[in-house]
Parts: C-alpha cells; structure tokens; sequence
C-alpha cells in the first residue's frame, strides 16, 4: 500500500511539471512564431514597415482578448493614466475651450483655488499665445498639452481680458505668469445640508484620501445638525480599493471585514482598522449602473451589514482587482489580478461582461444562473451582475433631444456668450434662468441632430425598406408617417423647456461661482435623489 502511494505522489509531481513545462513550451512557441513573423515581415513586405504600430496592435488584442481592463501604458502615456488613477496632473488648474482652430483660447472654467484661477483668469478671457506660441491654428488638445508641464515650472500667457480688474482694463492684452502645480481634481465634489435634517456627499472617485475627507464632511455635517446621511456614488466608477476600504470602516465596528480578494495564488481579507464615527445614523446610498468597482465594495458591504439602505438602479457589475506591473522601457501593465468577495460572498463580477446594455449596466440575469447569499439580518441578496438596490428608483429618462443639445456643446457656447452679456449673476440660490427664448434664438442658428427618438428610428427604417426595395410600394404610407413625425427646431425646443433649463443653469452658474456651485443646481432638479428623501429611515 505504502508502495503505490508513492508511486501515486511520483506520478502527481509528473503532472505538475509536464504542465509547467507544457505552459513553458506553449509560451516560447508564440513568442518564437512572434518574433518569426515580425523579422520575416521587415525582411520582405511590400511597402515600409511601422513596426511599432505592429506591435502595439499586436499587444492591444492580445490583451484585450483577456478582459476590458488588462491594458500596456507606454512611457508616453504615463501622464494621461496618473490622470485617470489619481486625477491629478501637472498645470495651470482651467478647462478650455477653442470654438475655432484659427482663432483663441477661451478660459472655459477655471478650477477653484486653482494657479489659474489665484493669477485672476476668469471665463471668458481669451489666451492668444502660450509660452510666446500663437494659438492660431493649434487645436484645443494642442493648447491643453502646452499649458500642462512639470510642476514649479511657469507658463507665460497672452491674455486678452474681457472685463476690468484691479490693475487692467477690458479689453487690455496682459502677459499673465502662472506657476503650474499638481492639480488634484476633487474626488469629493460636494458636501452639504439638504434641508434641517440630511446631510449629502457626492463622491466622483476614489482617490488617495478620500476616506479621510468623507470623515472630515461628516463631522461638519453632524455639527450642523444632519440626522441622516446620504452618500451618492452614482457614476463613481471606482479608484484605489483601500479607500473603499476606509470609507466603509466609518460605519461599521472595528475588525469587520469589509472585502475578500482571491486571486491566481493568494487570497487577502480587508478589514476595518480604525474606530467609526457612527455606527447608527441612517445611511442611504444611491447607486446606478456607473458605480462600479470600489463603489460596489462599498455598497455591497454596507448591504451585507444591514448598514445601509441602498437606492438607484443596480450597479455596473465590476468584481475584479488590477495591479499596476512595471515594464521594460517605463511601460505599465495594468493587470487583473484578482477577484472581490464581500462579506457574504458574493462577488459582483457580470458574468458576462462582454455583453451590456447601452449604458453600459448589466443585461438581465435569470436566477439560475446567480446564486443567493444571506445579509446580517438574514436577508437575501444574490451574486453575479453588479448590487441589486434595497429600493429601485429610477433616474429620469431625458429626450434624444436634450441629450443632442447637452452632447453638441451649445450649453457650453450658450454659457460662454451669456457670461460676456453678464457681469454678474444673483447669488446662487436666487439665481433661476428665465430667458430661454434667447436660449432658443441661439441654439436655432447652430448645427445639430435635434429629431426625436421616433424620427430617428423611422429613419433607420426607410433605409432598411429602401435595403429590401419596399420604398416606393409604401412611398403613401411612409410619407404620411414622416409628415405627422415633423417638427421643426424651434417647436421641439419649446416643448423639452422643462428639461433643458437645468442644464443652461448649471452651466452658467459654474463659471461665475465654480465647480460645486454646478452640483448645487443639479441636486435642485434631482429627481432621484429627492425620491430616496421620501423613503422613511429603514432599521432591518
């Protein structure tokens, strides 16, 4: 007996070597044929070979024959991806707009607190060179790459003024100094009161610190009186998982696990380090199918914990953990690692991830496929696409024409002139735009789809008659159809006032009060959010 066990154990270390050495082999085969391949292309292809074009490609489908978030950053693209991780970079602290290639830059927005916004550039003001370049003829992403560069260093800017300041007439063409600066664009957007009892806090990201400043709100908002919080994570797509980490561990006891990732060859279990600053006050957190990754740690944590009420629509489904790898020639490998488990274990990896809906949220999920898991208090909750809210409420459906409008850029170039025509605006809260016949006599004038959603859809069915050759036998009915379908700009406009005139607001209150000033707005017509505010404080 003792003989054939260690001939079963022999025969076991056989298996795993010729399977290493069988991966081995398979991986220096392609990487040969690779290589082959290339040397015999350069050797003997008809035309010149861009070889780094090649195998850039080649390297973009291999990965993305994995998932969608394995992906190689070259040396040149380091800048962009600290930008996407940690929304930072090196600059002036100003969105810009360039309406045309051989005319100015305009200060669209500038950042509060921002260099830009310190050396007094304000909407409106139109740059005419950079660092002694004209800006004729260079494009809007030409002018950003030369007003961004390493921080401490100084761009010089040709600023033609459009108002009076201190020191300078309108009008008058300065050369502005600006010290640029690691901009961090706030991951948190807002935090505030939204009546005698809520407190709110918009989350855009996770980003290093987050976890500290969504303390630092709460306590402000407590000492303000707030006896409920809502913490909005709709359209957060995620960020730096220890922060997830970080915010949970203010809501729940020390030492409770708040997330399990398992990957390839190890497993690590998160917990709560740090004391909470309330394990009682009612949380509601609003999600969509934008909130993916460390918002559905959080959320999903929170849901097992019986912690929270989680309200919206169910998130984006996104289980999966990557590690940033260092390679050769200062290139990065941004690589899927692992998977997450929350504290039931349950992961909310889609099972399906290459088919979505078109917003990009999980498609329907039958039972079957999922399997259930068990809250705290016994409820159930179940895996496989993204967190299914405690309560659905859905957004607002906007119109195929307020989305064309907000898309083309004429609020933004409706802002703009507006900010010329106006010195100022009331206070913020006083502010209401009422002219929205100009609104409509300038967007009349510009180029854009403005068909509603059953034009459209009758159009892409006449192409498909005319496909199959049935456009004249129905010629009556189509051109009937088409006539009670017609409406002209003006009219349709008219019609989606309701809609639109949040959208105006929120553009121009921002470039006379700032980024936050936007959010406010925008939370006045959140239907959303005011439907979460009904819903009674839930003890499970």
């Amino acid at each position: 007996m003792k003989r054939i066990s260690l001939i079963l154990a022999a025969l076991a270390v056989f298996a795993v070597n010729a399977g290493a050495q069988s991966k081995n082999f398979t991986l220096g085969k392609w990487v040969e044929v690779q290589n082959a391949i290339l040397k015999e292309l350069n050797r003997s292809y008809v035309d010149s070979l861009e070889v780094g074009r090649i195998e850039r490609a080649s390297v973009d489908a291999m990965l993305e024959a994995l998932d969608p978030y394995t992906v190689y950053v070259p040396e040149e693209e380091q800048e962009d991806f600290q930008m996407m991780l940690n929304s930072t970079y090196g600059g002036v602290g100003a969105i810009i707009y360039k309406p045309d290639v051989n005319g100015n830059v305009l200060i669209n927005e500038p950042y509060a607190g921002s260099p830009a916004a310190r050396a007094g550039l304000r909407c409106g003001d139109e740059i005419e060179a950079i660092d002694g370049t004209s800006t004729h003829g260079l494009n809007s992403s030409e002018c950003s790459e030369r007003m961004r560069g390493k921080p401490g260093t100084t761009v010089v800017l040709r600023v033609k003024k459009l108002r009076a300041g201190a020191t300078w007439k309108a009008g008058e063409v300065l050369d502005v100094p600006v010290v640029r600066e690691r901009i961090a664009l706030p991951s948190l957007e807002y935090a505030g009161m939204l009546n005698e009892n809520d407190g709110y806090i918009y989350l855009s990201k996770f980003t290093d610190g987050c976890g500290q400043d969504i303390r630092n709100a709460y306590n402000k908002l407590k000492a303000s009186g707030m006896k409920r919080l809502v913490l909005d994570l709709r359209g957060n797509g995620g960020g730096i998982l220890g922060e997830a980490v970080n915010i949970v561990s203010l809501f729940v006891p020390k030492g409770s696990v708040v997330v399990t990732s398992k990957g390839r060859n190890a497993q690590e279990v998160y917990k709560t380090v740090t004391d909470p600053v309330d394990t009682e006050i009612p949380l509601v957190v609003l999600v969509d199918s934008g909130s993916a990754s460390a918002s559905e740690i959080v959320s999903g944590a929170l849901q097992d914990y019986d912690r929270a009420t989680i309200l919206g629509t169910r998130t984006y489904g996104k289980g999966l953990v990557q590690s940033i790898r260092p390679l050769p020639y200062d290139g990065q490998l941004k690589v899927t690692t692992a998977k997450y488990y929350t504290p039931s274990g349950r992961c909310v990896q889609a099972i399906d991830y290459s088919h979505r809906n078109e917003d990009g949220s999980v498609g329907h999920i039958p039972d079957s496929l999922t399997h259930s898991f068990t809250t705290a208090h016994g409820r159930t909750v179940r895996d496989g696409g993204g967190i299914t809210p405690d309560f659905e409420v859905k957004a607002h459906r906007y119109s195929r024409l307020t989305y064309s409008v907000v898309y083309s850029g004429i609020l933004e170039q409706y802002a703009l002139e507006y900010v010329k025509k106006h010195e100022s605006i009331p206070a913020l809260e006083d502010f209401h735009f009422t002219d929205y016949e100009d609104f409509i006599a300038f967007a009349a004038d510009k180029n854009f789809d403005y068909r509603s959603s059953a034009r459209a859809l009758f159009d892409e069915m006449k192409k498909s008659l005319a496909e199959d050759g049935l456009t004249d036998a129905l010629s009556g009915e189509l051109n009937a159809l088409q006539k009670s379908l017609e409406m002209d700009k003006e009219t349709f406009l008219r019609l989606k006032k309701d809609e639109i005139i949040p959208f105006i607001e929120e553009e121009i209150v921002v470039r006379y009060y700032f980024q936050e000033a936007g959010i406010q707005v925008r939370l006045r017509y959140d239907e959303q959010l005011h439907e979460a505010l009904k819903q009674p404080a839930i003890s499970w």
